[in-house]
């Protein structure tokens, strides 16, 4: 018999976070793939074919595998090895109908998309403007889809904020960045993460290995526009790899915030036989395959440095550079 005030034991969860949390897009088990369809909380799924539900695209895989270990683990004292996942990966997919129409707009023919964008309460816009101001910290962890594998070949756009000049804020990239004309394919860190800041430098590199979780976690000060990035793998606790970097040309203020986004966006390679004047439009031409491609997530939130930053577990520590 277990008795009650075990129960409190049993039920704590280390993965409990220590800071408020702004956004909150770990998938809870409750999440239903109805849900991913008509874009109920905690995402935005109309970043999508136009031919497909968004459960053809983004796929919730309640225990067939399990989540970052960093943010899921129940310990229990005597029995060190017992955990229990409290959220569901989700993987996200293209294939090629993922052509993205984006409202009265032409289709975007030259990209391959699928994202998941955060929203509360029914709309992101008024999220943007509770999670981007002061400083604030996104979260997300990153495994490899083995049955769905890229193509390095290209240059994939898999996290970002989009202000609406179509730019990023900060942008987590994989695959062979996209040059006019094309360069030696693969290039030669097309296996590695690469953060981005506004300006399209880069940040941090790390390889992107099989097997494994891949956690990161920016730091953005608005007001005074920097970054810091944290990174670990697995169950490690996240720790600073950059300093605090200057951000400088992003917009200030409100024209600088923008949707936060999560999936795969896969540019084209260059098409010869496009105009030249087309070469370079990644938007609307090039040259795209029909494989289905796709990664998985898991630990995506948002949260304020007002009391730290959140590692690992419980764990937090001081807002770099604070």
């Amino acid at each position: 018999m277990v008795l009650p005030s075990l129960l409190v034991v049993f039920a704590a969860v280390t993965g409990v976070l220590g800071t408020p949390v702004i956004y909150d897009g770990r998938a809870q088990f409750s999440l239903k793939a109805a849900d991913l369809d008509s874009s109920a909380d905690p995402y935005l799924t109309g970043v999508k074919g136009s031919t497909q539900p968004a459960s053809h695209y983004s796929t919730l895989l309640g225990k067939s595998a399990a989540p970052t270990p960093l943010w899921n683990k129940r310990v229990v004292p005597f029995l060190p090895f017992w955990t229990t996942p409290n959220e569901q990966p989700i993987s996200v997919s293209i294939d090629n109908s993922s052509v993205f129409i984006p409202g009265s707009n032409p289709p975007q023919f030259g990209f391959r998309r699928t994202e998941l964008i955060a929203q509360k309460n029914g709309s992101h816009t008024a999220l943007v403007a509770e999670m981007e101001i002061g400083v604030s910290v996104f979260h997300f962890s990153i495994k490899l889809d083995e049955k769905r594998p890229l193509n390095y070949n290209h240059e994939y756009q898999i996290v970002f904020i989009e202000p609406n000049d179509g730019s990023h804020v900060f942008g987590i990239q994989l695959g062979s960045p996209f040059t006019n004309p094309t360069g030696s394919l693969p290039a030669k860190n097309a296996h590695s993460f690469k953060v981005l800041d506004h300006a399209l430098n880069v940040l941090f590199t790390a390889p992107f290995t099989p097997g494994n979780w891949h956690n990161f976690a920016v730091q953005v000060d608005w007001d005074n526009r920097t970054l810091a990035t944290l990174y670990s793998k697995d169950g490690s606790s996240l720790k600073a790899v950059t300093k605090v970097i200057p951000n400088l040309t992003t917009a200030a203020g409100t024209a600088g915030q923008g949707d936060f986004h999560f999936g795969v966006l896969k540019l084209p390679l260059v098409n010869p036989t496009d105009p030249p004047a087309q070469q370079g439009d990644v938007v609307n031409h090039g040259i795209q395959e029909g494989t289905t491609e796709g990664l998985i997530y898991s630990g995506v939130f948002v949260e304020s440095v007002a009391k730290g930053i959140s590692i690992g577990g419980s764990e937090v520590i001081k807002g770099i550079g604070h």
